[in-house]
């Protein structure tokens, strides 16, 4: 029964999901429904790690993921840490934030990068113009904005 509980919370739905890229990385956010039928905050680091080669000379690579469920009961608290965090380290550096350069990755164009990853999740779900609006704002100004 353990197992059935963990195969359902895996597979449960998403209502809403952003996808925010960070270099070789991607972080989602996703909002699912947990068994209890509330709301709640899932975040997922995703990376491409290379594991060795093929036998034909390409990388090979594994997708790690770490996971975060946040609950709506959190949410004030997390949001409050997560801005005061910010603005600490916004005000002891030396120089100011600049946005992270376009990741170009080094790979064989047969295998899917993680940006083509990306592209594909927003192929699925149209963009309106606010969402366009919201995505330019990065993470944070999502999260605080």
């Amino acid at each position: 029964m353990e197992e059935r509980k963990q195969e359902n919370r895996r597979d449960s739905e998403i209502f809403f999901s952003k996808a925010i890229r960070a270099g070789k990385r991607i972080y989602y956010l996703d909002v699912k429904q947990g068994m209890n039928d509330d709301l709640y905050l899932a975040i997922t680091e995703s990376k491409r790690r290379q594991v060795g080669e093929l036998p034909d000379g390409r990388p090979a690579y594994e997708i790690e993921k770490h996971k975060i469920f946040l609950y709506k009961e959190d949410f004030q608290s997390f949001r409050d840490a997560l801005a005061e965090v910010i603005k600490y380290v916004e005000d002891h550096l030396d120089a100011p934030i600049e946005p992270r350069p376009a990741y170009v990755p080094q790979h064989n164009a047969e295998e899917p990068s993680a940006e083509q990853e990306v592209k594909a999740q927003d192929a699925e779900a149209p963009k309106d113009k606010e969402e366009n609006e919201e995505e330019s704002k990065g993470f944070f100004g999502k999260l605080f904005g």
